[in-house]
């Protein structure tokens, strides 16, 4: 299989994963966003440090640029996780899924722009379609989207930063949790002391739900850091709707948030430009197999 290929069905996977978040994090309140942040970041690096210790993948050899990269881009995740988080458990996952449909056109920006990719006609129609769906939905909001626009830069900078690093998925997991560990920890620590946290506090299933919050984290960012490493940044960036799309589906269906006129016409315009962009690569890549 290409790499370009397998980058598209990683990229696929992570997206669909993250799609169905909202499912999942309401599953683990009285948990406050920051003590779910903190048990996402200390589990995954258990996840990811056992993948090394297995051999399946290594940290070593890492140069200097790639560790500041990582790192910054650790940061970057901790902020986009802690808001989702937020956004999710207080109930407004439309607006979360409103923050994945900017960031396409963040990330779509950023490769352009910093990495000098270019984008073929259709490919452009298809960016320029959903750039006016999110003008729709961003109107009918009726005040500035604070976390979406939020959720939008920080994981548009990020999946920047990991595709600049070129670390491998395992590897550059690890760096990202290793980062932000000592200060989650720091932080369950504080709670456990202070008698606020809830992991010892709301029985055993709550307590195992918050450690598979790891696997839930790691997987997905794994899919993720293989198709940033295999892929065009602006192919990445419109992959990114499969997830805002599941997303607003989980807030209407589950969490019965409104959904009028202007939100139809936003999600349809969306779904169009994926089909679009979608036909443009089937095109291209039979182009490369078949040359004339």
């Amino acid at each position: 299989m290409s790499p370009t290929r397998s980058g598209t069905l990683f990229g696929i996977a992570a997206y669909a994963a993250w799609g169905s978040f909202p499912l999942f994090f309401p599953l683990l309140e009285p948990a406050g966003a920051l003590e779910v942040l903190a048990h996402r970041v200390v589990w995954s690096l258990l996840v990811v440090g056992g993948l090394l210790a297995l051999g399946i993948a290594s940290a070593r050899g890492l140069r200097r640029d790639q560790v500041l990269r990582l790192a910054a881009a650790a940061v970057l995740l901790a902020v986009n996780w802690g808001t989702y988080i937020y956004g999710v458990n207080s109930g407004q996952v439309v607006e979360t899924s409103l923050g994945y449909f900017i960031n396409p056109l963040v990330s779509v920006a950023l490769g352009v722009v910093v990495l000098g990719e270019r984008l073929r006609p259709l490919q452009q129609l298809a960016i320029g379609i959903a750039f006016v769906a999110v003008l729709v939905l961003t109107a009918e909001a009726g005040h500035p989207p604070v976390i979406a626009l939020v959720l939008a830069f920080s994981f548009g900078t990020y999946g920047l930063l990991k595709k600049q690093a070129g670390v491998g998925a395992v590897a550059s997991l690890a760096v990202e949790t290793a980062v932000l560990t000592p200060a989650a920890l720091a932080y369950l620590l504080f709670l456990g002391l202070s008698g606020d946290g809830t992991f010892t506090t709301e029985g055993v299933g709550h307590a195992l739900l918050l450690v598979s919050a790891g696997i839930v984290t790691a997987g997905p960012l794994l899919a993720f850091g293989a198709a940033a490493t295999r892929i065009p940044l602006s192919t990445l960036g419109v992959l990114q709707y499969i997830a805002p799309s599941l997303q607003l589906i989980c807030g209407l269906a589950v969490a019965h948030e409104a959904f009028g006129v202007p939100q139809a016409i936003g999600f349809s315009l969306v779904w169009v430009a994926l089909v679009l962009f979608t036909s443009d690569l089937v095109r291209s890549h039979r182009a490369v197999l078949v040359p004339a």
